[in-house]
């Protein structure tokens, strides 16, 4: 609430700073926003997959995501310009619902497997977002400065953002230079795999509390109570996660058909980096199971509905990482109809991860205001220095993870969206203009058995 009134005080401030309190004495001057625009955005997401991290690497990856956004451009007098951004992302995720994979179908007594979700509180989240911009425009217009300020919170986490950058245009505004900086403090609200969670409360004890009436099972289907945690597991005591990051981008037009900008990132990261939830096995320990033994010998495979493996740690990684991307993009206007937009970035940290992007989209302008714009996007990446699949870390290791997204894989993604644009804002309702509407279909797949759709439409509005 705090955040919320300090957003609504600074977004007042700016608003009585831009009244302009004696128009006559002043020339006229072109807005650079003439009029209040509103954007309504939304986003349907699907993914499946058989590498969730939640359960070490193996099993279910299914999520849905619906994603409503409201964004509000008010212009300030001639030379400022507000922007208020909200949003809403609501999810169900089978993964995140097997960080208590021991509450299957509301039955207490019941354990479902990495490949079914359960029933925990885990499985539907939702995520909230504010991102309040403003910018300021010189009288020439060839500067620009702006400054943010973001807050985003969900269930087991919480960011709070912001910063600012420049941006200067010279060369008829053929060049420009920008640079920006952003600093988001972020901290975790920590939820861990239930069975490791509940041996901490119990200090160990796995005959009381959660482990109570429920047999834990050797690879041989034996009940025992040799089942230990890594170091008898701790809860992380360093639950801060720090970003910083500068930017700068080039963009320079070579003649009337062609366009070119690039740029570099340099980001820097602090705190505990991993996440809670996401267990890890290795393969130098025994394993321990809870459930159905007569499952253990299918664990790994969609058949087994009803044994899960308990874990031996959590992930854990370094407390810094620095990235660094690097890229290009190059437009080439062949004509009124058609232009070619095409973009590689190339990315590097010091966990070992290196990356490949490559995006090419075609739009081709027809009837005036219609714009159709296919699209292709390759991706390829190598393994980070402290990834494995399921049960083939080695406990002796510092750090572990065995999140398929710091795998190595190669992606394609394929698109395809459709805008509307009505130049003259001809359709009106009181005074509420449309200005555009925008289709977006878009098909994602990786060679590491992963695959996901989403779906998204924004409209964009001005008010008179």
């Amino acid at each position: 609430m705090k955040i919320k009134f300090f957003f609504i005080t600074i977004f007042t401030i700016f608003l009585s700073y831009g009244q302009d309190k004696n128009p006559d004495k002043k020339a006229y001057k072109k807005r650079v926003l003439e009029t209040i625009e509103i954007d309504f955005l939304a986003s349907y997401y699907n993914q499946e997959g058989s590498n969730a991290s939640v359960t070490g690497g193996v099993g279910n990856e299914d999520l849905e995501d619906f994603n409503p956004t409201v964004v509000l451009n008010i212009p300030i007098g001639e030379d400022d310009i507000l922007t208020l951004d909200y949003g809403i992302s609501t999810y169900t995720s089978a993964s995140s619902s097997n960080g208590n994979p021991f509450d299957g179908g509301g039955n207490r007594d019941k354990t479902t497997s990495p490949w079914y979700a359960s029933s925990g509180a885990s499985k539907v989240d939702t995520w909230k977002s504010l991102n309040v911009d403003y910018s300021h425009y010189s009288d020439d217009r060839n500067t620009i400065v702006t400054a943010n300020l973001s807050n985003a919170k969900e269930w087991d986490y919480e960011s709070f953002g912001f910063g600012g950058g420049i941006t200067k245009l010279s060369n008829n505004k053929n060049t420009s230079f920008t640079i920006n900086t952003k600093i988001f403090i972020d901290k975790w609200i920590p939820i861990y795999p239930k069975e490791l969670d509940s041996y901490n409360d119990t200090s160990g004890d796995t005959s009381i509390g959660f482990f109570y009436n429920k047999p834990i099972y050797d690879e041989q289907g034996v009940v025992s109570n040799n089942w230990s945690p890594l170091n008898n597991f701790s809860i992380i005591d360093d639950k801060s996660r720090n970003t910083y990051s500068v930017s700068f981008i080039f963009s320079q037009i070579l003649d009337k058909n062609t366009q070119i900008s690039l740029f570099f990132d340099f980001i820097k990261q602090d705190g505990w980096l991993a996440n809670p939830l996401q267990r890890v096995y290795f393969s130098d320990f025994e394993n321990f199971y809870m459930g159905n033994p007569q499952s253990i010998p299918i664990y790994t495979t969609k058949e087994n509905t009803d044994v899960f493996h308990l874990a031996d740690d959590i992930e854990r990684l370094p407390k810094t990482r620095t990235k660094i991307p690097l890229g290009v993009r190059l437009n080439y206007f062949l004509n009124e109809n058609f232009t070619i937009r095409s973009y590689y970035r190339f990315y590097t940290d010091d966990w070992g991860l290196n990356s490949h992007t490559l995006n090419l989209e075609l739009p081709i302008k027809f009837l005036n205001s219609f714009t159709l714009y296919p699209s292709y996007r390759f991706y390829t990446q190598s393994k980070a220095d402290y990834f494995q699949p399921y049960d083939q870390h080695l406990s002796t290791s510092e750090y572990y993870t065995s999140d398929y997204d710091l795998s190595k894989f190669n992606s394609n993604q394929f698109g395809v969206g459709l805008k509307y644009v009505d130049i003259f804002t001809k359709l009106k309702l009181w005074h509420i203009g449309l200005k555009s509407i925008d289709f977006n279909y878009s098909f994602y797949e990786r060679d590491s058995d992963f695959k996901s759709d989403i779906i998204s439409v924004g409209v964009k509005f001005i008010v008179d």
